[in-house]
């Protein structure tokens, strides 16, 4: 008998799936002990030496024969283990007497919890460096590092989490959906979830505990497990399962209200690769574009020259259509050699996106003059905005600094609940607003969007973030201005016709969730939408909203 009934997490994409569960789990190693070495330092060295070695071997091997998402995540791993500071702290762990075992795992961990210390982004990564720690000592203890997952049959992949490397050797065909019980809307599983097209569940505390091989109904929109089905409830998935191929395969327009009112169905892109893939599926232009590759991992800016021409691929890629790039969105919570404001305790709340810039302002006029260089001889429409904008002294300062180099559209990122609450006086001093509705959340809610502790309030459901979304929406429509969304909500179809109920004007997500959109909105009429918002804006948690604006939208669809 089967006792557990359901699970809740954080949904990746907007599908479900109905599938048989199937645990995956490394061997784990054993926990090093502060045991003396018995055969010198010198020897240990050795082996702690021939151990990174084969970790990084092993990931570059994975590397060559990943998609190119992941095999960048590889690399960057490869380099981390080749890390002379990391050998150098190996070694001189090793001087005290102790195993190659304890050093490896010893150094990892210091530099995991400078990770973790760094906040947001790099605290994620933190788990990266956990991963390749259990590898080497694994390896040093003689143990498998493999993942070996060949079941025969497609199956829902239940786990703790999954590293890069082990994603990388998985018969990806196979996955019906991803559940893990740890991660958050930004770990790695997610991110490969997005990029696939995968189902997921993460942060799915208790998936432990579901038996191996039963029947689970995976609803990444609703974000729960429902364990060992009844009929009705395959039904119910079977049918929206069938809906969502249809609407898959469905000719391709321009997103729309069903009155025909437009709300345009724009891309997100971290690389100008991804561009055809965004045209391919229905993407009517960019809504965000991040420029943060140009300049990741290097020790020096890159130049006009270099920016320009990534900047005029993805231009290129959309001839009369519209294309919003984001200035780099780096600082305290992402450290650069060249833009770097040293240790911050809370990075988040630091010198971060357009106060890094202003910081280093000849980063940002380099950034700007490459972006209308780009846009000379193409026929997109550029939009350039800023991140992390909070004042209206800093509206302006970024409005005329696009102007300044001839970019006729400037704008702000509304990610800071200050510019939210004064978005009519914002407005008033720039062309659009794109409403960045991760970190909105995150600084809403006081929750690090990061941290799978407290992923559940992670939610821009909730009807604080809603409202929030409601003053700019109207105060967009007040001046006539433009008023996106380019974060994660987005993606959510539900959510999609509540926040053009509450006067956003375009949706900006992950291409393969346009679809999913554009169906959603084809639905509702402007006034059904705004009533929907209505429910949604008048509850009291998250949860709450969701469940209301569900019932207020099925009470239209069966009045007609």
């Amino acid at each position: 008998m089967i006792e557990l009934r359901e699970l809740r997490g954080v949904g990746i994409g907007t599908g479900v799936v109905v599938g048989p569960v199937l645990h995956v789990a490394r061997q784990a190693a054993v926990a090093p002990t502060d045991a003396p070495s018995t055969i010198g330092a010198e020897a240990e060295v050795a082996r702690a030496r021939e151990a990174l070695a084969a970790v990084s071997a092993q990931l570059r091997e994975r590397a060559a024969g990943a998609d190119d998402a992941t095999r960048d995540v590889l690399e960057a791993q490869a380099l981390m283990t080749d890390d002379p500071a990391l050998l150098d702290g190996v070694e001189s762990k090793l001087a005290g007497g102790i195993t190659a075992e304890k050093a490896v795992a010893d150094s990892f961990a210091e530099f995991a919890a400078m990770l973790a210390d760094a906040g947001e982004y790099f605290a994620e990564r933190a788990a990266d460096l956990h991963d390749l720690s259990d590898r080497a000592v694994a390896v040093l203890q003689g143990r498998s590092t493999e993942l070996v997952v060949d079941p025969g049959h497609p199956y829902v992949l239940v786990a703790r989490d999954l590293a890069p490397a082990d994603t990388a050797v998985l018969d990806l065909d196979r996955v019906l959906a991803f559940v893990t019980s740890e991660g958050g809307p930004t770990s790695h599983t997610a991110i490969l979830a997005r990029q696939r097209g995968i189902i997921a569940l993460v942060g799915a505390t208790g998936v432990e505990s579901l038996p191996e091989g039963v029947e689970v109904i995976v609803d990444a929109e609703r974000g729960r497990v429902s364990v060992d089905p009844d009929a009705a409830e395959l039904a119910d998935a079977e049918a929206r399962i069938a809906a969502r191929a249809a609407a898959a395969s469905a000719p391709i327009g321009p997103g729309v209200l069903a009155d025909g009112t437009p709300i345009k169905l724009l891309a997100n892109l971290g690389k100008p690769g991804e561009a055809a893939d965004a045209v391919r599926l229905g993407a009517e232009g960019v809504g965000l574009f991040r420029t943060e590759f140009l300049f990741l991992d290097s020790a020096d800016a890159p130049t006009v020259e270099e920016q320009t021409a990534s900047y005029r691929e993805v231009l290129a890629a959309f001839p009369g259509k519209r294309v919003v790039v984001r200035l780099l969105d780096a600082g305290a919570d992402k450290p650069l050699a060249f833009l770097s404001p040293g240790e911050e305790e809370n990075p988040a709340l630091g010198r971060r996106g357009l106060r890094a810039l202003r910081a280093s302002e000849s980063v940002l006029r380099d950034q700007l003059a490459a972006l209308a260089a780009a846009a000379d001889g193409t026929e997109a429409e550029l939009w350039v905005m800023a991140p992390m904008v909070a004042t209206v002294e800093e509206t302006r300062f970024v409005s005329d600094a696009v102007h300044g180099v001839g970019i006729p559209v400037a704008g702000v990122m509304v990610e800071i609940p200050s510019v939210a609450l004064i978005a009519d006086r914002v407005l008033a001093h720039t062309d659009f607003a794109s409403i960045g509705t991760n970190d909105l959340t995150q600084y809403t809610l006081a929750a690090d969007r990061q941290l799978g502790s407290v992923a559940a309030l992670q939610d821009p459901w909730h009807p604080a973030v809603l409202r929030l979304v409601s003053e700019v929406g109207a105060a967009g429509a007040a001046l006539g201005k433009p008023v996106g969304v380019c974060g994660e909500a987005a993606a959510d179809p539900l959510l999609a016709v509540v926040l053009a109920g509450l006067g956003v004007t375009s949706l900006s997500m992950s291409p393969t969730a346009l679809a999913d959109v554009r169906v959603s909105l084809a639905r509702y009429t402007p006034d059904d939408a705004a009533a929907i918002a209505r429910a949604a804006l008048a509850a009291e948690e998250a949860a709450d909203a969701r469940e209301a604006a569900r019932a207020a939208a099925d009470t239209i669809t069966a009045g007609r």
